[in-house]
């Protein structure tokens, strides 16, 4: 079985992230490095995909100021979404060529590691039709001691897909999971698009940690999961690999890049 590498690199901001993707997807494409799933947190951020529309952005900029949200136009798929804190968030860095998928199987593929690991930790969750993303169903619903009444009359999403797959088959980007975050946060955009549903965290079902030791615990745990279906799904040997590593490699730090030219939506 072939190795792919994993490792979790704490909470790293958006465009520093983005930078080291870019990097390691260069050396994936010249076979310097195995299929890679990066593991992560973002400070707050709402990042908004190729397909995305400035009006779903719902906060405007003094606000998004006084509660620290950057904003951020990328080159993945889909709309807008939100990162932050108690959210694991997934880059897979991997060769689809080399392995005969294209981006819908490699898709699915993401789409069965989260519902696999969310099936560890005892939550139901699946797809929907026309809606990307994994979600949580009214019928799981009902077993979510701490869900609003609302919530409980149709889906939720409990995790984001949106990824990119270059010309040569190099994937960036990927998923966020929503463990123990402050939902809060997702009223300032309508996620992905889609007005009409809510959204969701794995705490909702498991409760709230009761102290940062508890939280970080919980976040190790489901990281570490998901590392193990990562293996599974793609069929690699997980390797885990000191983020320092992939960060020299890349020749690059944590802190953000001063070079590099992003493109603010609050300037669209």
């Amino acid at each position: 079985m072939e190795r792919g590498w994993w490792s979790v690199l704490g909470t790293v901001p958006y465009e520093a992230a983005w930078a080291l993707q870019r990097a390691l997807a260069e050396a994936r494409a010249a076979r310097a490095i195995p299929d890679t799933l990066l593991l992560l947190e973002h400070p707050h951020v709402f990042t908004l995909g190729r397909s995305a529309r400035p009006e779903h952005v719902l906060w405007d900029e003094a606000e998004r100021a006084r509660r620290g949200v950057a904003l951020v136009v990328t080159d993945r798929g889909g709309d807008v979404t939100y990162h932050g804190p108690g959210q694991v968030v997934g880059y897979l860095i991997l060769d689809l060529h080399a392995r005969g998928l294209d981006k819908v199987a490699f898709v699915r593929r993401i789409e069965q590691m989260l519902i696999e690991t969310l099936a560890r930790f005892g939550i139901a969750a699946g797809t929907l039709p026309g809606a990307p993303g994994v979600w949580v169903q009214p019928d799981a619903m009902s077993r979510c001691a701490w869900c609003p009444p609302a919530l409980r009359r149709a889906p939720a999403k409990i995790a984001a897909i949106g990824a990119r797959v270059d010309a040569r088959g190099i994937t960036t980007h990927g998923f966020a999971l929503n463990v123990c975050p402050d939902l809060t946060y997702f009223t300032g955009i309508i996620p992905c698009g889609i007005a009409d549903k809510g959204v969701v965290s794995m705490a909702m079902f498991l409760g709230e940690p009761e102290d940062e030791t508890a939280r970080s615990r919980l976040m190790a745990s489901v990281q570490e999961e998901l590392a193990r279906r990562f293996g599974e799904v793609f069929a690699l040997e997980p390797e885990h690999v000191d983020p320092a590593r992939l960060w020299s490699l890349a020749g690059l730090s944590a802190e953000p890049p001063r070079n590099e030219k992003f493109i603010w939506a609050s300037k669209l």
